[in-house]
């Protein structure tokens, strides 16, 4: 059994102050309220005449009324200074609920990785039939290699680019022997004067 917890001596005090204001106040709404019926009883004759009983009678039922009222708004009051206390002073309670949410966010993170993990498996087992499909069909037979389906593609892919980067070699060595066959053959110029190639003896 866990023992109860030392307050220090400012909460003790103002503890003990709630308790009195409770016990003040119950105390006072029961009085009033014995008090109220007492006056409902029909007495015998005595000196006072009856209305001017019966307005005292009236006049004191507004008064211990009042007390009641007042005292239900002391209560009220009370559950208020309560509640305040439990939120700025209850660390404990506060610390149990930080606790039990942080619990109850484990158990869900728990059971999303348990989820995850679960169409982690399903989901590669569906890819590795697909890519038995594959191969197992004609579009796979382009590639001897029993490659998986993403390193196939990407091959296929760098072969393509692979074609298409000798072929631009080729045209830029075809360009090249162009220029520089003009270049060993020069042409006449237009007025007849054209370079000619010293003949040997």
């Amino acid at each position: 059994m866990a023992n109860p917890r030392v307050l220090p001596q400012s909460k003790e005090t103002l503890l003990q102050n709630y308790n009195k204001r409770l016990k003040d106040d119950i105390k006072s709404i029961m009085d009033n309220f014995t008090e109220i019926i007492k006056t409902a009883k029909i007495e015998d004759e005595t000196q006072v005449s009856r209305p001017t009983q019966a307005e005292q009678d009236h006049y004191e039922m507004h008064v211990r009324a009042a007390n009641i009222v007042r005292a239900g708004e002391s209560l009220m009051k009370l559950v208020s200074d309560l509640k305040q206390f439990l939120i700025l002073n209850d660390f404990p309670s506060v610390n149990d609920a930080i606790s039990l949410q942080n619990q109850q966010l484990r158990s869900l993170q728990d059971d999303c990785d348990k989820k995850l993990t679960s169409l982690r498996d399903e989901i590669a087992i569906d890819l590795y039939e697909l890519e038995e499909e594959y191969y197992s069909s004609s579009y796979g037979q382009w590639d001897s290699n029993d490659l998986p389906l993403c390193e196939a593609f990407r091959r296929r892919d760098s072969w393509a680019s692979r074609d298409s980067s000798g072929s631009s070699t080729q045209e830029e060595r075809e360009d090249a022997d162009g220029t520089s066959s003009q270049d060993t053959n020069p042409q006449p110029h237009l007025n007849g004067h054209g370079t000619a190639t010293a003949e040997k003896p």
